[in-house]
């Protein structure tokens, strides 16, 4: 096969990178695109494998990415999926290289995070492109020898022919342009005097690019002053290294502790709602739906999908395949509750048997949607709640198309956002502010406190005058029947 050399580089006019492509890498970061977004590297940034890269001087994050690079034949504009893949010449194995600590000054540009000398290694060996299937590819990725990414482009988000053709509706790909087409989970960070290894292979093993060397070195000049400094925190420390843990910063207390979901789910959703009126939040209940388990209580944290009205043009590029549907399905998470926005059409289905059983097999607390349920008797069959508008046979599609994920939605005419604090039982579903969580269910705790001195107050024959709510007299009556049963 042809080896990566000077003259590939030259050809390389633009050096085009992708966001977020594999699953794995979605999964990680939290965020499943719709659509794919991307970045341009400068053409200097490319290099040859066995090529040394500098970690800037005062920067500690120098990130790797092993990907997939695709070398463009022929030029492509305005080209069809179906054809674009024929405008590709050829595979290699490439790294997409960056340093974190410039992220904060690029504002989504990545041209100094990820635009370095040297950022950009590829090879070392060209692999036909009308050799291979594009689903049909391995990538694998070492660090100091360490097996540390492993993963197929058989589940991409985004096909390679369909990065290729959309591209290519705004500008023109030339001959030699380079596209790097996202990394799967397992990225983290280099020091000087590692070494990284990247491979792209076929799945059977029957054509491989072979490994793909870069050792890392430090940088020694120093940023002059008057340009952006290398800055980092803690954050950029988490996305560097893929996770807190892998580097080495202390976890961040959930939002919802087990602690604070065993005191939401000890007081009555009537008393939240009434806290929640007293702090001026009148519009934080979700409204109009039934449940298939009406015994469960569940409280959980939001995962928000949306739904929009069906356009038989949007349904063919967003309906199909692994849509934003079944990402919000297959990525929501132990506990977790998915709140699905329809709109309140009641026309069609919005979830059925087989997607809410994958979402309690993920361990899923409930779905929430204003829509339709289909396969009615099956979905409340489960285990895991339902709470929904109505039964409906139609599919999805009938009505809806599935478009986004984890952003604010409407659902049953209250706002809902990821992370958002659900509570859902019998008499009703309650949306609640993370930041208030802690200090309203203390306030219900004393509430329900309160509630039972009365209850047993009218229970003796006393009237509900001074008492409901309770004047003075009745205050002092109650801290001294509080301290009693407190101190039994």
């Amino acid at each position: 096969m042809e080896q990566v050399n000077g003259d590939t580089l030259a050809a390389a006019r633009k050096v085009i990178a992708v966001h977020i492509n594999y699953p794995s890498r979605a999964a990680q970061r939290g965020r499943t695109p719709a659509q794919p977004s991307y970045f341009l590297k400068p053409s200097s940034s490319l290099a040859l494998g066995g090529s040394p890269v500098e970690r800037p001087a005062g920067c500690e994050l120098l990130g790797y990415e092993g990907e997939i690079a695709l070398v463009i034949g022929k030029a492509a504009r305005r080209v069809s999926i179906e054809d674009a893949w024929s405008h590709v010449a050829a595979i290699t194995a490439s790294n997409d290289l960056g340093v974190y600590d410039l992220r904060w000054a690029d504002k989504g540009s990545n041209l100094r995070s990820k635009g370095g000398d040297g950022f950009t290694p590829v090879g070392p060996a060209l692999i036909p492109a009308d050799a291979v299937d594009p689903s049909q590819l391995r990538i694998r990725t070492w660090h100091n020898g360490d097996l540390v990414q492993d993963d197929t482009t058989g589940d991409l988000l985004f096909p390679f022919a369909r990065l290729v053709a959309d591209l290519s509706q705004l500008l023109t790909l030339e001959e030699g342009d380079i596209i790097l087409t996202g990394t799967p989970a397992g990225a983290s960070v280099a020091k000087p005097g590692d070494m990284l290894e990247v491979e792209v292979e076929t799945v059977d093993g029957r054509l491989t690019t072979g490994r793909l060397v870069t050792t890392v070195e430090e940088g020694t000049t120093a940023f002059a002053d008057f340009g952006a400094r290398p800055k980092v925190d803690d954050l950029q420390r988490e996305e560097a290294y893929g996770s807190r843990e892998a580097a080495g910063l202390a976890a961040v207390a959930p939002a919802l502790t087990p602690e604070l979901k065993a005191k939401l789910e000890s007081v009555a959703t009537a008393t939240l709602s009434s806290q929640m009126r007293k702090r001026g939040l009148n519009n934080v209940s979700i409204d109009g739906l039934q449940a298939t388990r009406s015994d469960r209580r569940v409280v959980g944290l939001a995962r928000t999908l949306r739904y929009v009205p069906n356009r038989e043009d949007l349904f063919k590029t967003h309906g199909g395949g692994f849509n934003a549907q079944k990402k919000a399905i297959d990525s929501v998470n132990e506990g977790e509750i998915l709140v699905m926005e329809a709109r309140g059409e009641k026309g069609t289905g919005t979830v059925g048997d087989i997607l809410a059983l994958r979402a309690q097999v993920r361990g899923a607390a409930a779905i929430i949607t204003d829509g339709g349920v289909r396969d009615y008797s099956a979905v409340a069959d489960l285990e895991m709640p339902t709470y929904f508008a109505n039964p409906h046979p139609a599919v999805l599609g009938r009505r809806h198309i599935p478009w986004d994920t984890d952003i604010t939605i409407a659902c049953g005419g209250a706002t809902v956002q990821p992370g958002d604090i659900i509570v859902a039982d019998s008499d009703g579903i309650l949306v609640i502010p993370p930041a208030i969580a802690e200090e309203l269910v203390a306030d219900c705790i004393q509430q329900e406190k309160e509630e039972t001195f009365i209850f047993e107050m009218v229970k003796q024959g006393n009237s509900v005058d001074g008492l409901y709510p309770m004047n003075a007299e009745w205050q002092a009556r109650y801290q001294e029947w509080e301290a009693g049963n407190h101190n039994d």
